[in-house]
């Protein structure tokens, strides 16, 4: 038996963010958010698109983006890959959600809480041993709440995750060990066989599940994670060989041709001019590329000018 890895984007979609997900999605919110009692007793899961306000504004592509029952919104992030900037981008989606919930005319005590959670496969903040991070907005002296307290920002570090399968303890304790293991097992732990909610997601996980479609797009994100896991070691590399831009251009020509296919060849022009500032720019904006047109609709954005 083999399971997809929850910790590429359209596996964790389709085992916490698809129409059979609710009860797992609860289950896991629970745990992660409200040291598992049941605060959650049920919710929608949303289009998890975030478009822009307005003409030529970012749009934002979230994982998994849920209303609970009592109102708040949840937003869900799995990262691999630490990139530039990494953390204004949490913060941007967390604002944009929070922002986007009002159209014109409507008052803004109608605005309900976000929180915005991001699963890490990296390193968030260095010198600190807690897995699970929550942060809201405080007084910076006497530390106490906000009057509205309305986005929380709220952190998991799967490495910072020690635990072996004998030690897992509690829920929280076997949601992380899912996310981080799942990929590298062959068959579900009886530990967690106990937990119906974390069986359900091993039988969403099962690769035999998966039509012939969706294989193919786990498998091509899977290529592009990969790619860039070494990423950074290569554009060292290239950079010394070639100098830093060409080196820079050559990786992320490759990134592009594992995430949208063969690239044609006056868009590789358009991208060969662009300063390294941009190129570093690029490197992080395909993380949101889903086809051709997002990286053309890019470059018409950034450019250099006549």
């Amino acid at each position: 038996m083999r399971f997809i890895n929850p910790k590429i984007d359209f596996a964790f979609k389709k085992i916490f963010g698809s129409s059979q997900s609710t009860e797992i999605l609860i289950s896991f919110l629970n745990a992660i958010l409200y040291e598992e009692e049941s605060i959650i007793k049920s919710l929608e899961i949303l289009d998890p698109y975030l478009g822009p306000q307005v003409a030529g504004a970012k749009n934002s592509y979230l994982d998994v983006k849920a209303l609970l029952n009592d109102g708040t919104f949840v937003i869900i992030e799995m990262q691999v890959l630490k990139v530039q900037a990494f953390g204004k981008r949490v913060l941007y989606n967390a604002a944009k959600t929070y922002a986007l919930q009002l159209t014109r005319g409507e008052l803004y005590k109608q605005l309900r809480p976000v929180i915005a959670l991001t699963i890490t496969d990296f390193e968030m903040f260095r010198g600190e041993q807690d897995v699970i991070s929550h942060f809201v907005f405080k007084e910076r002296t006497r530390l106490s709440d906000y009057l509205q307290n309305d986005i929380e920002l709220v952190f998991v570090e799967l490495p910072k995750f020690k635990k072996e399968l004998d030690r897992l303890e509690t829920l929280t304790d076997k949601w992380i060990y899912f996310i981080k293991t799942t990929g590298t097992l062959d068959e579900v732990p009886q530990t967690m066989v106990t937990v119906p909610e974390i069986q359900k997601a091993f039988e969403i996980a099962n690769q035999v599940s998966l039509t012939q479609e969706e294989f193919n797009i786990l498998q091509q994100q899977e290529f592009f994670a990969q790619d860039q896991e070494g990423s950074v070691a290569l554009g060292r590399e290239e950079g010394r060989q070639e100098g830093r831009q060409e080196g820079q251009v050559g990786l992320i020509m490759r990134l592009l041709s594992r995430r949208l296919g063969q690239i044609n060849p006056d868009i590789e022009s358009r991208i060969r001019q662009l300063p390294i500032d941009k190129l570093e720019n690029l490197a992080e904006a395909m993380l949101d590329f889903s086809n051709a047109e997002d990286l053309t609709a890019w470059l018409e954005a950034n450019s250099p000018k006549d």
